[in-house]
């Protein structure tokens, strides 16, 4: 064994040395960094995104994908059935997350997006005597489908005006409304355009448009020349577009599509006061980071002024001992 090699305890003194505290003023400056950097990230997940900013560049694409492959189905009407007047509805079944679009005649009639018990309903309107009806889906890359069954339906107006057709006749008196403005995207805030087509009817005509969110406009027109009706909408979801028209001799048009505008959508019930304040961030999807996060900084910030309350609590009974005299005069 080396002898010059020794352990020995130290010998305590006896005495107090001077009592050091943490330094919490660098441990604040942290906490109110910390603070408010999850401040500024707990505003930005409670804030919806409505698109691109000013001056940003945007890059669309899309991911290739094979389109539908079941079709979707007509349940009512029954092929065979005489309506006396229209609108009709059109209903059936469909593969949940698509658009469904009616046709008569090879006509576009209206669309409807298929919810979430994979079914569809829209009313829509009927030409004078022979209409062949079929719907078609599409995904959300604007992918066809297989076109449904067809059926067969017929619309007596009036005897002079049942004969059977299966094309559109645009000399004819009868009034109908188009547009392809099917399933067309936008963003909260942002102008979506619907192109509204006249066909037939007498000038002049009268349109209400109902846009689906409880706003509706009327439109004048002199003649039937196809314009361009706009509206932003307030809150990302699935609208369903109503357009209506009258014209000189009290003809009635009627047309239904469906309008989607992009971003997060809010769960069915909430109202729009928790919406606009607690129901985005509930419905974000930080809102489990959130939900950790803030639990953790309060603990923390309790842990730290606990700490220095004890410790300032430790210092006044000492003081009151007299021992943090005795040892700083021991020193």
């Amino acid at each position: 064994m080396i002898q010059w090699l020794k352990l020995s305890h130290h010998r305590h003194s006896g005495k107090l040395r001077p009592h050091e505290h943490t330094s919490y003023g660098p441990l604040g400056v942290l906490l109110v960094v910390v603070g408010f950097i999850l401040s500024a990230y707990t505003v930005y997940a409670a804030t919806p995104y409505t698109g691109p900013e000013s001056g940003s560049v945007a890059l669309g694409g899309t991911v290739p994908k094979a389109p539908p492959t079941v079709a979707s189905t007509i349940t009512n009407p029954k092929s065979g059935q005489r309506f006396g007047e229209s609108p009709i509805t059109v209903s059936g079944t469909c593969t949940k997350g698509t658009l469904v679009e009616v046709f008569k005649n090879n006509i576009f009639a209206g669309s409807s997006p298929c919810d979430d018990n994979g079914k569809y309903s829209l009313q829509i309107d009927l030409l004078y005597g022979r209409n062949v009806l079929f719907s078609r889906v599409y995904d959300v890359l604007n992918q066809a489908g297989p076109d449904s069954k067809k059926i067969t339906v017929f619309y007596d107006a009036s005897a002079a005006q049942a004969d059977p057709f299966t094309s559109l006749n645009f000399n004819d008196a009868q009034l109908l409304l188009n547009t392809n403005a099917v399933y067309r995207g936008a963003f909260p805030g942002q102008d979506i355009s619907v192109p509204v087509e006249i066909l037939g009817g007498t000038a002049p005509f009268a349109i209400n448009l109902e846009w689906g969110d409880a706003n509706n406009n009327i439109y004048s027109r002199k003649t039937n020349n196809t314009f361009n009706a706009s509206h932003a909408y307030e809150k990302p979801g699935t609208y369903q577009i109503t357009l209506q028209s009258t014209d000189a001799e009290g003809r009635v048009a009627f047309l239904t599509v469906a309008a989607v505008v992009n971003g997060q959508v809010l769960a069915s019930g909430s109202s729009d006061q928790s919406s606009a304040s607690g129901g985005l961030f509930g419905n974000s999807p930080l809102v489990a980071q959130m939900l950790t996060l803030w639990p953790l900084y309060t603990a923390l910030v309790g842990i730290v002024i606990a700490f220095w309350l004890g410790e300032r609590r430790e210092k006044r009974v000492l003081a009151s001992r007299g021992f943090l005299v005795h040892s700083q005069r021991t020193l």
